[in-house]
């Protein structure tokens, strides 16, 4: 079974965060609000597909760029955000 470290937040881990609030916030004010937030979850999940297949994140770059954060194994992986 594989369990992802939680000593720290890293880069992958906030990524994971922000896509569940992302689905899960535009799932509920589906329900609640308005059809259209439905549009919201159905984003994050494109975005997670043109993630798998491609490798680019926008949010991986803002978080990276903007605030710092570090991947978990960027020196052991050896992959670099650019």
């Amino acid at each position: 079974m594989y369990r992802a470290p939680t000593h720290r937040w890293y880069l992958e881990r906030i990524i994971w965060l922000i896509a569940g609030v992302v689905v899960l916030g535009g799932v509920t004010l589906g329900l609640l609000v308005s059809k259209y937030w439905f549009i919201l979850p159905i984003l994050a999940g494109f975005n997670m597909i043109i993630f798998a297949l491609t490798g680019f994140c926008p949010m991986a770059v803002i978080l990276n760029k903007f605030f710092g954060v570090e991947p978990l194994n960027e020196k052991e992986n050896g992959y670099k955000m650019e």
